[in-house]
């Protein structure tokens, strides 16, 4: 029973955290870089202008702008998921205000 549990709520509970992820990156411009999932060849050819490319794959692209609402831009294009990019997370935020780095 434990296990049936377990193995629906790790799902879930990944599935919530993508949510969460994407949710922010489209109400909010604190992500440096974008990272979007399956990209297709219409974004591809359709990529904002203030869109600087960082990394592709096969299943993602990584994309840099300091436009702001650049997920919306990527969204209108043909995105099918944002997720943010570049983050610091807490660690290492809190280091850097330890140091004054």
């Amino acid at each position: 029973m434990i296990i049936r549990r377990l193995l629906l709520a790790i799902p879930l509970l990944f599935l919530g955290w993508i949510a969460v992820l994407a949710v922010v990156m489209r109400f909010s411009d604190g992500a440096p870089a974008a990272v979007v999932l399956f990209p297709g060849a219409a974004l591809m050819k359709n990529l904002p202008k203030e869109a600087s490319l960082i990394d592709y794959t096969p299943f993602s692209v990584t994309l840099a702008s300091d436009a702001t609402d650049f997920a919306h831009a990527l969204y209108r294009r043909g995105a099918i998921l944002v997720l943010p990019a570049g983050l610091v997370g807490c660690f290492t935020a809190g280091l850097q205000a330890e140091t004054g780095r």
